[in-house]
């Protein structure tokens, strides 16, 4: 499923059409996103495809050329009417946490708040479990702690769309791992619509309700994890949202494979559907290459002539440098 026809009424965050860019130099062309109300759309790109840019135009930070940005249905960016940032109702959490030193937790997070907020303040206080370091300094707490402080004082305001600037960067791995989680299930008990921009492709596929993947100033595809993984419409994208090979479509190896799909002149074929075949074919003979150990499963590419072929298995494959011919099972046409 693409990004068309989104209306702009039907709530949250609609993105139609977006150009923006410096000087002479156009970053985004033609954007499309949509981030419905009350929903996690993790927008995932490589570095330089226009993400932060993006970023800064939804919050009005960065002028836009065309196109059209609405937020519950408000326009943002209409000619002659721009939203100034701080009427837009738009939270941002950073990569680093960016507290107040001089203020201590719950004064963080109840910044901007009317007097009388200490009710909402507690609240969010117990739903990141540091109701009992209210009073603490942020160079008092770990960088962990720091992080849920920043996310509690994004949603204080109750905002309708809370952005996540690849908040768990910085973080080590353990605790990037659980804090993304803990924070997910936050943003969920509070009802919030937000938009995380990572280059995290774990970390999209992992959190988010939706998943936008850009390229080179635009939306290639937006659907759910699950689909943007199976079904992708771009070779690009299937490549960047896990591992996959990339073939034509009289290659030998996908000769007995299903075909799905119906819009593009290649196909992607998936690691977890090449197999070892039991009929000796010359066309399909291959030799281990490399083969990495994954924990629960192996990842083999192997050298077929005149292109290299990935192979997921959960029993041990045979060593580098040893032959045996492969077919796949099933590949997806894409353009």
């Amino acid at each position: 499923m693409g990004v068309t026809d989104m209306d702009p009424v039907a709530g949250g965050l609609v993105v139609s059409g977006l150009v923006a860019g410096y000087d002479d130099a156009a970053v985004l062309q033609g954007v499309d996103l949509r981030v419905p109300t009350g929903t996690l759309v993790a927008l995932v790109g490589p570095s330089g495809c226009g993400k932060t840019t993006l970023l800064r135009c939804v919050v009005g930070l960065h002028p836009t050329r065309s196109g059209s940005t609405t937020l519950l249905g408000r326009p943002l960016d209409a000619p002659g009417a721009t939203v100034p940032t701080h009427h837009r109702s738009i939270t941002l959490v950073p990569q680093e946490a960016a507290l107040f030193p001089h203020l201590d937790v719950a004064a963080n997070v109840g910044f901007g708040l009317p007097r009388g907020s200490h009710d909402r303040i507690s609240h969010l206080l117990d739903l990141v479990g540091l109701a009992a370091l209210a009073h603490r300094r942020p160079h008092e707490l770990s960088g962990g702690q720091q992080h849920r402080v920043a996310v509690a004082r994004a949603l204080a305001p109750s905002p309708a769309l809370v952005l996540l600037d690849e908040p768990f960067s910085a973080l080590d791995a353990r605790l990037r791992d659980d804090l993304r989680h803990e924070v997910r299930e936050l943003l969920a008990t509070e009802k919030a619509t937000a938009l995380l921009v990572t280059h995290d492709q774990a970390e999209a596929l992992t959190l988010a309700d939706e998943v936008a993947v850009m390229d080179d100033g635009t939306v290639l595809q937006q659907a759910e994890p699950e689909m943007l993984y199976r079904e992708p419409e771009h070779a690009w994208t299937a490549t960047f949202l896990g591992e996959a090979t990339v073939l034509d479509e009289d290659d030998p190896l996908v000769a007995s494979a299903t075909i799905d799909g119906d819009d593009g002149a290649r196909l992607v074929v998936r690691p977890e559907h090449v197999v070892v075949d039991d009929v000796d074919d010359p066309a399909t003979s291959a030799v281990v290459a490399r083969r990495s150990y994954r924990g629960h499963e192996w990842l083999v590419e192997l050298d077929l002539p005149g292109r290299r072929v990935l192979m997921r298995t959960d029993v041990t494959p045979p060593p580098v440098g040893a032959a045996l011919t492969v077919r796949a099972t099933r590949a997806r046409r894409v353009r």
